[in-house]
């Protein structure tokens, strides 16, 4: 069975199948990369830096928050973990390579970055622990023992003896 396509005036084929799912964050995203090289390239370098997210995996387990944030390439003294209060902030930049001939194509983000999180609950910000592996950056918040889920016993006791009336 073939797969249904759509085609555009002039009877082009359209690359994607019907009911592809495009991803409007990803579209937005390529859309103001795209700009903010106009604006330099117009203006020179004396355009702002434009401050990207990196991408961020967040897990929770019952003692502590853990984040791993791609970062393929960037140095330890590249990246700054900061935190307080709640707020995790991690910052930083990835400077271009210098290369040797002509580039034909690039996708990879270069720049200041910048990864925001607010945790729920309360953290405990003297033992957060960061590490940077394969280009990974894994950082551990552990909850404060306020904040940690505490498990209750429950003990029983034998039937009671009620008078009545």
């Amino acid at each position: 069975m073939a797969t249904p396509v759509r085609r555009h005036r002039g009877g082009a084929l359209q690359e994607r199948p019907l009911g592809w799912a495009r991803n409007p964050l990803t579209e937005f995203d390529q859309l103001l990369s795209e700009m903010s090289g106009l604006i330099e390239s117009t203006v020179g370098g004396a355009a702002p830096a434009v401050v990207w997210t990196p991408l961020a995996d967040v897990t929770e387990t019952d003692d502590a928050f853990h984040v791993g944030i791609e970062l393929p390439g960037v140095k330890s003294k590249d990246i700054n973990v900061e935190a307080n209060g709640q707020e995790l902030v991690v910052t930083g930049e990835i400077k271009e390579k210098e290369r040797k001939g002509v580039l034909r194509r690039s996708t990879r983000r270069t720049g200041a970055f910048e990864f925001r999180l607010r945790l729920p609950g309360e953290v405990d910000t003297e033992k957060i622990n960061a590490q940077i592996s394969d280009g990974v950056l894994t950082v551990t918040v552990p909850k404060a023992e306020v904040a940690k889920p505490r498990h209750i016993e429950i003990s029983e006791t034998g039937e009671s003896t009620g008078s009545s009336g």
